[in-house]
């Protein structure tokens, strides 16, 4: 069962250049589902670093106010040269441009840049510490939030979701953390001193850039819109043409086989093509974006020169404070579309922080009890006395499901797909807690026990093997800990592993790779069958242990699990009726109820189910009763 969240998305149109934008490109911003809730529970990760966040603010406040005082004095500068200029023109006796001030003007100025600089830099160093330490407790907190999580909420998703979680939802916050805060800040102090700076050179010529503003605004708006359906259309399609890709070269040897490279190719085509007319008329309309604005700015900055020269003309406005005037409105833009930009970009970050706190509110497992029953030595036997269970309340898949398993006992379990072979299992380890009954380990209740103790007591080889990337030798030790280099060995001859191991150039230190595709599907069996050779638990569980070797090697492997089975509790759930005939106890299920048991020579008297299975199987007759 895979669950799919349906998430929700603004589509928000943004202008110019800055954080999240791409010339003036319309982008889909997801919205999160409880905007101050996330966000109250974010700023909670920043608390205990209050004192050095409020810092960062400050040294952010400061090394913009350097920033806006900048053009002033540059001003200043171009005034004194301008004068000395005139007075020596009207050959005014003892006239000349005073140097020393220029020079101290720049002095000045280099000491405002090397201070933003200085700044600039304390802040990033102190909010990358903040964001580094608070993305550490988060994938702390989210990593032992997902060991605490009962296995239904794993089975209930995909492994690409959850993993984007602990992945890209933290580095998302991560980054948004560590620039956005302190671009934001910035920003916002810049809009508001150069607004401040501009109105107190001369309210005339800010008029001007504020009567232009809305109108980059408003073109902007009306552009956005239009792009908006392309852009949106534009990510359905991309989503399209990856899916199909990836379909694709995942079944690669299917499509091979089939014949199928022509339509696939054909139906790529498609797809790309209209990814193409789409994404080209998305890119084309918000392009032009940008020169609106800036013939837009191009307009006020005609007007703003004119203005200036008139009024430096009839002497109401220095020379230097119209540089600084054109300065401040050339840059008048960027401090709103940074604000813009990153607004959107919280916007996703916030919706990122709630998928990673939904991750924390899921219910957990329900806790072991310190005082629970230890078990030193299990002996093995085991009760399922009158088991319900369903996934959900609403269906049960296990019904009154009653058996009584002896020390050294061997109990298959067979049935067709979905019978709830597999799920009995899972109850026994505690993997889901059953709806009503109890399952009982040497008389004493499961849930008695720590979940840790009791798996301890289990030894598994699946039919779908795992492996991690390391060593052979790291993998079979995984079965127990501090296993010497004797016993893993002996595990490994035990399971008719030693020999292919021995095969490899670097033996038992061949590195197996993130997906085990360097040895083959068998190998990686006869691993798994070593690595629970060497744990030796008391309790065994085999789900078709042999299914992905040859016949021959199936019996010689077949022969050392018995001798490991020898006077343990052994459950085998099997889909070869050939590799259970000597069970004790054969257990036949459909639709989660035991229907026969007995051993393999009572069930064949009995010519019921499992009869017909077998029937099916060996002697070709093709009529097995179905549910």
């Amino acid at each position: 069962m895979n669950k799919k969240e349906d998430r929700p998305t603004i589509q928000m149109g943004g202008f110019g250049r800055g954080p999240g934008s791409r010339r003036g490109l319309t982008t889909l911003v997801e919205k999160p589902k409880d905007f101050k809730g996330s966000l109250w529970r974010l700023i909670a990760y920043l608390k205990p670093h209050w004192v050095k966040i409020i810092f960062t603010f400050l040294a952010a406040i400061t090394g913009s106010i350097f920033v806006i005082i900048s053009p002033k004095v540059m001003g200043l500068a171009t005034t004194k040269l301008f004068e000395g200029y005139l007075l020596k023109i009207r050959q005014v006796p003892g006239a000349a441009i005073d140097f020393d001030y220029i020079f101290n003007i720049i002095a000045i100025l280099i000491g405002l840049y090397i201070f933003n600089a200085l700044f600039a830099y304390l802040q990033n160093y102190i909010m990358v510490g903040v964001t580094q330490q608070i993305v550490y407790e988060l994938r702390k907190g989210i990593s032992a939030k997902l060991i605490r999580l009962p296995l239904s909420y794993f089975d209930g998703r995909t492994h690409g979701e959850i993993m984007s979680r602990v992945t890209n939802d933290i580095d998302t916050v991560s980054n948004t953390l560590q620039q956005s805060i302190t671009q934001f800040i910035t920003a916002v102090v810049t809009l508001t001193g150069t607004m401040i700076m501009m109105l107190t050179i001369s309210p005339l010529l800010s008029l001007v850039i504020f009567i232009t503003l809305p109108l980059s605004i408003l073109v902007t708006r009306i552009v956005a819109r239009q792009s908006q359906k392309y852009f949106a259309r534009q990510q359905s399609l991309l989503g399209h043409l990856n899916g199909h890709v990836e379909e694709m070269y995942t079944g690669h040897k299917i499509v091979k086989a089939f014949n199928y490279e022509k339509k696939s190719m054909a139906q790529f085509d498609k797809l790309n093509e209209q990814l193409f007319e789409t994404g080209w008329k998305a890119q084309f309309i918000s392009g032009i974006i940008m020169p609106l604005m800036m013939a837009i700015g191009n307009l006020s900055y005609v007007f703003v020169v004119i203005l200036g020269g008139i009024s430096v003309a009839r002497g109401t406005i220095t020379i230097g404070d119209v540089q600084a005037f054109i300065n401040y409105s050339r840059h008048f833009t960027q401090p709103i579309v940074q604000t813009a930009n990153i607004a959107n970009i919280i916007q996703s970050t916030i919706a990122a922080a709630e998928r990673v706190f939904e991750v924390f509110d899921e219910p957990e497992m329900a806790p072991d009890n310190d005082t629970l029953t230890l078990i030193s030595k299990p002996e093995g036997n085991i009760n399922f006395d009158h088991i319900n269970f369903g996934y959900t309340p609403e269906k049960i898949v296990i019904k009154d499901v009653s058996i009584e398993v002896e020390k050294g006992q061997t109990i298959a379990i067979v049935g067709p797909t979905g019978a709830g072979k597999t799920t009995l299992i899972n109850l026994l380890m505690r993997f889901y807690e059953i709806n009503s009954g109890k399952i009982t380990l040497d008389g004493i209740n499961i849930h008695d026990l720590k979940r840790a103790e009791l798996r301890s007591f289990f030894g598994m080889v699946l039919q779908d093997t795992w492996l991690f990337k390391g060593t052979i030798r790291e993998n079979i030790a995984y079965g127990k800990e501090k296993a010497t280099e004797e016993e893993i060995i002996e595990a490994a001859k035990m399971a008719y592993a030693d020999h292919f191991i021995n095969t490899l150039p670097a033996g038992y230190e061949t590195v197996i790779d993130e997906e085990a595709t360097n040895i083959s599907q068998g190998q990686k069996q006869l691993l798994t069958i070593a690595r629970a050779i060497l744990a030796n638990p008391p309790i065994l569980i085999l789900d078709e242990a042999t299914s992905n070797v040859d016949t021959r090697t199936e019996i010689l492997i077949q022969n050392a699990m018995l001798g490991l089975m020898e006077g343990k509790t052994s459950f085998v759930i099997a889909h070869r009726l050939s590799t259970i005939q000597g069970a004790d106890l054969i257990l036949v299920m459909r639709k989660g109820e035991i229907i026969e048991k007995g051993s393999h020579k009572e069930l064949l008297e009995q010519k019921g189910f499992y009869a017909d299975l077998y029937n099916s199987q060996f002697v070709g007759l093709n009529f097995v009763k179905t549910a």
